[in-house]
């Protein structure tokens, strides 16, 4: 389906930090970006130093640098002097139990200070940060940190009873676990400590190639792989943060993510601070009233969150936002999976502006492309590369790499290596890492098309990609003409096989609240989906759920739906967030 462009806002277009995209790719280098940035003596630097300390030392301490939500909707303000000498006293804590640079230091909690504090004070020392979602259960915990080979974590009394107590014999390397409440033999009172602390402590210049950050994502295997970043990675972060989500300091700022996945820490703790903004963190889970409430209560300017939000705000009817009235947004933008174009589509109606959908992975380790405030928005469309990505669709066949660069050619995303925030290897798997890197292109794994204008659309990941009487179909584009439906509020769409055509569409459907599973729903969507795709590209077969697999990032587990229906092992499903009811 097709779908005119939403024309750019003109007066933010012209106020915003790249206001002309031709130009600022023509001018841009990294080594002007890494000036932005204040760094240490002799080319040192350190991500805690750039997102907290330059600005406590400049005059801005007095600014709100996190807001903090409760559950109960207490309101807690971190100014960027509280969080320099918070910090501070964790560093120092670390410092005093012998952990610091190198040492992996886990963080096993929701969205509380201490997780901010935490990580922010464990950059400070030189050691690794690693974030976990609180709502793992002791597996998944018990791998990443096996893994990781963890030094120290960070938790609740509640969690470390209830989801590591039982783990600490399976982890040599775990020597210190700090409760943020409550006391347990064995365990480190954090409270008590951070009360003990100095105030003052000199943050360690790092080299631009010492890790700093690890991350895990899933695969198909029951294996996370351990994603690691470096410091330099802060230069990304911050450039980044400017051009593709529009951040300028003194900006209130809603990343709704949970440090728990890469977002929540790249765009949720790290960018938003070295830009000098005001940070929203909110404790509680999604609630539609209450995220209207949020955004209109503290004034948010920019706004980033994930396409299951978006979807979940539909489904709740755009009568839930006009009960509040947003005049300080200005940008709303969304990652996690690819954004269906009626969700663009709908936000455009809803408050005035499209939601910015941008795409970048675990791996590269911020945004590599996106829709910017200073064009316009085609919906469906993952944007343009940022200034100082080169991207291109590749055809890998036979041994050969060779760029496609007909319009609309499918092939897989490739980036040219060479940005800061680029991961710097798998741990403990070199081999899986190399397998990433062929012929001077990264391989991201997705497959996209880009058009004459130069805006790239997702198709699918490779391995998703169906193959039915030899059409090739990506599975975004069935999800997305489903969308369009009425009644339908999320879809997830995979290949099974037939005898025949080698592969059949089917698709799971997720309706919305006032509609009920029926055969005559059924075969109207079927219906709908051939009118709008064609009979080739048309789901064979629809199955009703009340929900479908996420991740807790927000993406529709098609790996799980496809495994499911097969019958073949689920993989690691240690981020499953939700599930059929």
């Amino acid at each position: 389906m097709a779908y005119d462009p939403i024309e750019k806002n003109p007066e933010i277009a012209r106020r915003a930090n790249m206001a002309d995209y031709a130009r600022a790719r023509a001018e841009f280098s990294w080594d002007a970006a890494r000036k932005q940035i204040d760094g240490f003596p002799g080319g040192r630097l350190n991500i805690a130093h750039e997102a907290i300390d330059r600005h406590a030392r400049s005059g801005h301490g007095a600014q709100v640098a996190l807001r903090w939500i409760s559950k109960s909707g207490q309101r807690q303000d971190f100014t960027y002097q509280d969080l320099s000498r918070q910090t501070n006293r964790f560093a120092n804590v670390l410092k005093g139990k012998g952990i610091g640079r190198g040492d992996k230091v886990f963080a096993l909690l929701g969205r509380v200070p201490e997780l901010y504090i935490a990580a922010l004070g464990t950059l400070k020392t030189g050691a690794v940060f690693c974030p976990l979602f609180s709502a793992f259960g002791p597996e998944p915990i018990r791998s990443r940190m096996e893994i990781g080979g963890a030094h120290a974590v960070v938790t609740s009394g509640r969690l470390y009873k209830r989801k590591l107590k039982s783990l600490r014999a399976d982890l040599p390397d775990l020597q210190t676990v700090f409760l943020t409440d409550g006391q347990d033999p064995g365990t480190e009172t954090l409270p008590s400590l951070m009360a003990q602390a100095a105030e003052d402590f000199d943050t360690v210049p790092m080299a631009a190639e010492d890790p700093a950050l690890l991350h895990f994502t899933s695969g198909t295997t029951g294996t996370p792989k351990g994603v690691v970043h470096v410091h330099e990675a802060v230069v990304a972060h911050h450039v980044t943060g400017q051009y593709a989500l529009d951040l300028k300091p003194g900006d209130v700022y809603w990343c709704t993510a949970d440090p728990g996945w890469v977002t929540g820490t790249s765009y949720g703790i790290i960018a938003p601070l070295t830009n000098r903004v005001t940070m929203i963190v909110d404790e509680a889970e999604f609630d539609v009233t209450r995220w209207y409430e949020t955004l209109a209560g503290e004034a948010v300017n920019v706004w980033y969150t994930a396409p299951t939000a978006i979807r979940m705000l539909m489904k709740a009817g755009a009568g839930a936002a006009q009960a509040q009235a947003f005049p300080a947004l200005r940008f709303m933008a969304s990652v996690g999976e690819p954004l269906n174009p009626e969700a663009v589509i709908w936000g455009n109606d809803t408050f005035g502006m499209p939601f910015h959908d941008n795409w970048w992975q675990t791996e590269t380790g911020g945004i590599m492309i996106a829709n910017f405030a200073s064009m316009d928005v085609r919906p469906g469309s993952m944007g343009r590369p940022m200034p100082g990505i080169e991207a291109g669709i590749l055809e890998i066949r036979d041994g050969s790499v060779r760029e496609l660069t007909d319009p609309m050619a499918m092939g897989e995303l490739a980036l040219r290596p060479g940005w800061p925030s680029m991961m710097r290897g798998y741990l403990h798997e070199a081999a899986r890492y190399r397998k990433c890197f062929r012929d001077g292109w990264y391989l991201s794994g997705d497959l996209a098309m880009r058009d004459a204008e130069g805006y790239f659309w997702f198709v699918g990941r490779s391995k998703d990609l169906i193959k039915s009487a030899g059409h090739l179909i990506g599975p975004f584009e069935v999800e997305s003409a489903l969308m369009s439906h009425p009644a339908v509020a999320e879809v997830g769409v995979i290949g099974v096989p037939d005898e025949t055509a080698g592969e059949i569409v089917k698709a799971y459907v997720a309706l919305k609240p006032g509609h009920t599973p029926s055969e005559d729903l059924r075969l109207e969507m079927l219906g709908h989906a051939r009118k709008h795709l064609g009979p080739a590209v048309a789901p064979k077969e629809i199955l009703f759920r009340q929900n479908l697999p996420k991740t807790r990032s927000g993406k529709i587990m098609r790996r799980l739906l496809k495994a499911r229906e097969l019958g073949l092992p689920e993989g690691d499903i240690s981020t499953l967030e939700s599930d059929e009811a």
